[in-house]
């Protein structure tokens, strides 16, 4: 069965360059001071799902030591800290943290952010192996990786709280984000309008039903060609 494709979604709000993170957690509060003038998609998306409310209550779901601890997937938001664990460990059947989107995705920005550079503290954007496949789930970089540096858009840098970043662990939940240094208006507007919304169920059997058609009709076409 082929995959719905989530449309890529461009962020109406448009950052001033002065943004910064408050991210209230269950281990402490961390301040980031975000890149909007570098990578404006990255930042405006982050802005506005945190202006929604998006991240609340999210947790933690991945943490690899020296590496990276991820947050921001949505089918987190109603499992406690143990259930978070369990699912991860394979425990729990049903629940998968780290599958869930906002509905749409953005586009990359790592190849022309001068500032994307992995060290500790950075705050990057995760995504799956296609391009252009970022939407809400974001990881902190525990170290220096520079391998990363040409695959994840870095969008922000811890300026306070890094002791914080360093004990996070899976479970531990995002309380809620605020921005600071924000265009009140713009963001208010911006938030106020609609954003891409997942298909119905009936869209999504018309949508894969169209894919089926496409694959079909050019493999006759191909086998048509051939014959000739």
């Amino acid at each position: 069965m082929g995959r719905i494709e989530l449309s890529i979604y461009t962020p109406r709000y448009v950052p001033t360059g002065n943004e910064v993170a408050v991210i209230e957690t269950s281990k402490g509060t961390v301040r980031v001071e975000l890149f909007g003038l570098e990578t404006p998609v990255t930042v405006g998306n982050f802005v506005e799902l945190a202006a929604k409310g998006f991240y609340d209550n999210l947790k933690f779901h991945a943490r690899k030591e020296g590496s990276v601890v991820v947050g921001g997937c949505p089918v987190t938001r109603s499992m406690g800290p143990a259930q978070v664990l369990a699912a991860v460990k394979g425990v729990i059947r049903g629940m998968h943290p780290g599958t869930g989107d906002a509905r749409y995705t953005i586009i990359d920005e790592w190849g022309s952010n001068p500032k994307n550079i992995h060290r500790l503290g950075s705050l990057c954007m995760a995504h799956k192996s296609a391009p252009n496949s970022g939407s809400c789930q974001f990881y902190f970089s525990l170290g220096e990786q520079p391998e990363y540096d040409d695959r994840y858009t870095v969008f922000g840098q811890v300026v306070e709280g890094i002791d914080v970043v360093e004990r996070l662990a899976i479970g531990d939940a995002v309380k809620g984000i605020a921005i600071e240094g924000a265009d009140e208006e713009a963001l208010a507007s911006a938030i106020a309008q609609e954003t891409p919304r997942p298909p119905s169920p009936r869209e999504a059997m018309a949508e894969l039903e169209r894919q089926r058609a496409e694959r079909e009709a050019a493999k006759a076409a191909e086998t048509a060609e051939n014959a000739e």
